[in-house]
């Protein structure tokens, strides 16, 4: 894990080892070529500079009048630039080592004194990297603001309706080196929009997803995408909410409590997590929710049965979180001996109690209820006076509070999606398609997605730059 400072006077990369010259501009004396990047969100901006900076002619296609939309809404508005915490467990995808590939060409420190070069001084939030001002609207103008630098242009208020590979591929024939790149006849591309058709030399589609539609993203990438032959993996909302069958859930609606969420589909655990849950009206929110969500959801549409398992009280149990001592959560062995336990000193002071009373300080009143009438235990009756099946069907509900999953929120709801164009047939180390030469691919339009924490930027960051680098003809170095 890496370890940062986060000091306005300093405002500067933690590590002095990385270098300008390993971390900034690669220069290079590359032909110009004309490169057009379809997408102004952060992936897209991140490839129209990568390239931009090694000489290339880039034209931005945006649908938006501005570029950075949906980038001015992530992290509540301060935006998470990424995370010091890079494990892979936190980018998810059908190929799980892709996203550690492309992270290995633009990594984590390049990140940051990217950003530290463009004027962004960086606060460190346990982990969580946010610009000092707090502000995603500081990411967005300091991209734009290079990308203008540059000589980008900003073509806004362009749709791309249609994506042509033009004189390419001579019997639809083509190698891979060793190296991952390809060999072929290079083809030129046309994008059509309502107004224009722009013509460039290579292509870099980082159009998003089809989450949150209302910043512009439609997933009209993946069409382009297929048009050119790709393979797209059914696209799925994503950090989202989570529906329930129970009907008890209307009357624990506003409540947030500290769980451990498990998700199984048909017996199997899929994923778990940890954090404040939230219960909603239909069902459950929250962080650790949005964490699993995604498992959930692509296992209902494969027609599996999907329940979440709770447990309410996690920190009894000796149950360490996802990242055991992460995030102010309890290590395993700072935790209490045992709900049993617990439960017996309570009975010896507070037996007197009823059951509603008996509970009060240790769940929301809405909870109490809920937990005595799902164990079947009157909530007048006296705590002393359960019986030993009252007590251990109560410690189960608290332990493991099941409900079955019917649904996850819609596109309108998800923060991102999982699905995307396939990764198998897309080049790591380059993002370059291995049908169509000269044809990058980059963001949530791909096969990749990231735990809440940053980690979509940091898949937009590295992904965005690793296509416009190579798509302006100059390998990494």
């Amino acid at each position: 894990m890496f370890s940062g400072r986060s000091d306005l006077a300093s405002c500067e990369i933690w590590n002095p080892d990385v270098s300008a010259e390993a971390c900034g501009r690669r220069t290079g004396t590359a032909v110009m070529k004309r490169v057009l990047v379809i997408g102004g969100g952060a992936s897209g901006l991140m490839a129209a500079i990568a390239a931009a900076e090694q000489g290339a002619k880039v034209t931005l296609l945006e649908r938006n009048r501005q570029v950075g939309k949906k980038l001015l809404v992530t992290g509540n508005g301060r935006c998470n630039l990424t995370n010091l915490d890079q494990e892979l467990s936190h980018y998810r995808g059908g190929e799980p080592g892709f996203a550690a590939a492309v992270l290995r060409e633009f990594s984590l420190p390049e990140t940051w004194y990217f950003f530290e070069r463009l004027g962004i001084c960086i606060r460190n939030r346990n982990g969580y990297l946010y610009p000092y001002s707090d502000q995603a609207s500081s990411v967005a103008d300091v991209l734009r603001m290079e990308a203008e630098h540059l000589g980008v242009k900003l073509a806004l208020g362009n749709q791309v309706l249609e994506l042509r590979a033009v004189g390419e591929m001579e019997g639809n024939s083509r190698t891979e080196r060793s190296s991952g790149t390809v060999q072929n006849s290079m083809p030129r591309f046309e994008a059509r929009t309502e107004s224009w058709t722009y013509e460039g030399d290579a292509c870099v589609l980082a159009a998003g997803s089809a989450a949150a539609p209302a910043t512009g993203s439609d997933g009209s990438g993946y069409a382009l995408a297929k048009s050119l032959g790709h393979r797209i993996i059914k696209p799925l909302p994503a950090l989202v909410a989570l529906r329930c069958r129970e009907r008890f859930f209307e009357r624990l609606a506003g409540l947030r409590m500290e769980a451990s969420v498990r998700i199984l589909a048909d017996g199997k655990e899929l994923a778990r997590d940890w954090g404040e849950v939230q219960f909603t009206k239909t069902g459950i929110s929250g962080i650790p929710v949005f964490q699993v969500s995604r498992y959930a959801v692509r296992a209902l549409d494969e027609g599996r049965r999907v329940e979440a398992r709770l447990n309410l009280l996690p920190q009894l149990e000796g149950e360490a979180s996802p990242i055991e001592g992460s995030a102010g959560k309890p290590r395993a062995a700072e935790c209490g001996p045992g709900l049993e336990y617990f439960f017996q000193k309570r009975l010896q002071s507070g037996g007197y109690k009823t059951g509603e009373q008996f509970l009060t300080g240790l769940f929301p009143g809405k909870m109490s209820l809920c937990l005595l009438e799902r164990a079947g235990i009157p909530k007048g009756k006296r705590a002393a006076d359960w019986s030993r099946e009252e007590l251990q069907g109560l410690l189960r509900l608290i332990r493991d509070f099941r409900t079955e999953i019917t649904a996850g929120g819609s596109f309108e709801q998800a923060q991102v999606c999982s699905g995307g164009v396939d990764t198998a047939q897309i080049c790591p180390q380059t993002m370059e398609s291995r049908i169509v030469p000269g044809f990058y691919l980059a963001g949530e339009a791909v096969d990749i997605d990231g735990a809440c924490g940053g980690y979509n930027l940091q898949w937009a960051w590295s992904s965005g730059y690793v296509a416009g680098l190579h798509a302006a003809g100059q390998a990494a170095t």
